[in-house]
């Protein structure tokens, strides 16, 4: 009789919601509880750029406050990494700039937009025996960062669109993680929504 009541709900669940969908509500859940990573982005505008677009991407030389210094050009790497799967034409600067010197270099290989990032806050905490044995115990915790970043035309340096990322870790990917490691699944979801692609 149990294994009856069983089948039965397991049919009235995938009635309403495909495995995906259930997947991915999971997943939702775990982030919003802390469990997993979670992030959130914030756009100034509901611009869309075409898919042909050509994107240069910079990285500001900025060092964020909290005394933890992230590899100089981590942002610019991982905003790459994340929009070369979305934007056929993507280049990005070898090192940071500042934003005259990125424009002018974004110019220079005749992109039509300029992805001018910058880590406004990062919060590395201990994730691994080495850090908690050269560090105080009361950093401890969870990974967080907040990254800034600009769209904009470089032909009339008109800002198309502004976007700010809030990330924090999970309880689960505690374990040796920098805050850097959080920016890659909302920088692609960013991306997607300059294209506005869903998916």
């Amino acid at each position: 009789m149990c294994r009856l009541w069983l089948i039965w709900v397991a049919l009235a669940i995938g009635g309403c919601m495909s495995v995906s969908d259930m997947g991915q509500v999971a997943h939702d859940q775990l982030s919003d509880a802390g469990v997993l990573d979670h992030s959130q982005t914030r756009r100034l505008n509901n611009f869309r750029l075409q898919p042909d677009s050509f994107m240069y991407i910079a990285q500001g030389p900025f060092v964020p406050p909290g005394g933890t210094y992230p590899r100089p050009n981590v942002v610019a790497e991982e905003a790459f990494s994340a929009f070369i799967q979305y934007f056929p034409m993507v280049r990005r600067a070898p090192q940071p700039l500042g934003l005259e010197e990125a424009l002018s270099e974004a110019r220079g290989y005749g992109a039509n937009y300029l992805l001018y990032t910058r880590f406004a806050a990062s919060d590395d905490r201990v994730g691994n025996t080495d850090e908690f044995q050269d560090q105080n115990a009361d950093r401890l915790g969870i990974d967080s960062g907040v990254v800034q970043m600009m769209v904009i035309e470089t032909t009339t340096r008109y800002l198309i669109d502004s976007a700010t990322i809030r990330a924090r870790g999970g309880l689960l990917t505690l374990y040796n993680h920098k805050p850097a490691d959080l920016l890659g699944p909302p920088m692609r979801d960013y991306a997607r929504s300059l294209l506005g692609v869903s998916q």
